[in-house]
């Protein structure tokens, strides 16, 4: 029986769950009053606050064949490895495969160009070099332990509930704009999807999570305000937009990236592309909720 460990059963790993080939499912989350949400998606709750490993998620990793990790690294490091580290380890036995959630940030700025997963990886923000440090991390103890390590660099998520209608309705949406920019973004069912290949083909390595078709922000904005009949925010120029430090890092990088591993695999993409996506969204009422 396959045995999987989520650290950290968010929006990305929830969907993973969708598409895994297995009979049992744990997820941590630091949270009780996520249980029963938990529980509703097939996954089997458990603790942990990123500093110390319960005696039923210690039980759990004991039978475990495989794991996934999402939950963010610090300026101390990746919270899983220092808690359970040594466990992972050391006590693992049925450990066959460590799949670990990143983000394109690790590649940093390439001026817009397209690069695959051979490219030079050179962060930005502090939070993209804390991820590749993870990274480094995690692949060394996967060569420690002979056990392979996929790296699944992530571009920016869309899907029910989080998505340009939600924030139109809402009326928070902005179009800020900065000529030439460009961002890489996938749907969470593909991410889910994308997870599922490379863990049931144990696959090891960067793999670049991003449908392949990289777009302005502002360009997806109004696209979603003309499908749905919203207003159009105004346009907001880079230069004079009031962004938190975080929002504002995010422009800092430009590049396209092509989910090339992926399609080598054959993986094929429920959505190919932002407009495809939205506008299937829009007439399933898809966009509203989880």
């Amino acid at each position: 029986m396959q045995r999987i460990v989520l650290f950290g059963a968010g929006y990305s790993a929830r969907a993973y769950v969708r598409h895994a080939r297995t009979a049992a499912i744990a997820g941590t989350t630091r949270t009780a009053g996520k249980h029963e949400m938990l529980r509703a998606h097939g996954i089997t709750p458990l603790h942990f606050d990123g500093r110390k490993v319960t005696d039923e998620l210690a039980g759990w990793l004991a039978e475990a064949t495989a794991i996934v990790v999402s939950v963010a690294p610090d300026e101390e490091g990746d919270p899983v490895l220092r808690a359970a580290g040594r466990l992972i380890e050391h006590e693992m036995p049925a450990l066959q495969w460590i799949g670990y959630l990143s983000t394109l940030g690790v590649y940093g700025d390439h001026g817009g160009a397209w690069i695959d997963e051979r490219a030079e990886t050179r962060p930005v923000s502090a939070r993209s070099r804390w991820r590749l440090a993870a990274e480094q991390a995690w692949q060394a103890l996967g060569e420690r332990r002979a056990v392979p390590v996929a790296l699944l660099r992530i571009a920016g998520i869309y899907g029910p509930g989080r998505n340009a209608f939600v924030r139109l309705s809402q009326g928070s949406a902005r179009r800020i704009v900065k000529p030439g920019q460009v961002f890489n973004r996938i749907h969470v069912e593909d991410i889910g999807r994308a997870i599922a290949l490379a863990a049931l083909r144990k696959l090891a390595g960067p793999i670049n999570l991003a449908d392949g078709a990289p777009a302005p922000a502002e360009d997806v904005m109004a696209f979603a305000a003309r499908l749905g009949g919203f207003g159009l925010p105004p346009e907001i120029p880079f230069e004079s937009a009031a962004m938190s430090p975080m929002e504002r890092s995010f422009y800092l990088e430009n590049k396209r990236a092509t989910p090339a591993r992926l399609l080598a695999e054959g993986f094929t993409f429920l959505y190919p592309d932002y407009a495809s996506a939205l506008t299937q969204m829009w007439r399933d009422g898809s966009w509203q909720a989880e």
